[in-house]
């Protein structure tokens, strides 16, 4: 998948780095690649899914908002 996100430099020097599709998926980094790089790991963890219970065969039961 392809996200677009939106770059620009904090007061405090480092690179914000945030994807507006995606509420709240924010990063940062001391440098732009680095901020990028920071994204990327953070949209990959706003996408997996959270587990709500493991059955009794270990099967996962998960919720996925669509």
């Amino acid at each position: 998948m392809k996200f677009k996100v939106v770059i620009r430099e904090g007061e405090d020097g480092w690179y914000v780095v945030e994807c507006p599709s995606l509420p709240g998926c924010i990063s940062q980094g001391k440098t732009k690649k680095e901020a990028l790089e920071n994204i990327k790991e953070a949209i990959e963890l706003y996408l997996e899914p959270e587990e709500v219970q493991v059955t009794q065969k270990g099967e996962r039961i998960v919720e996925v908002t669509v």
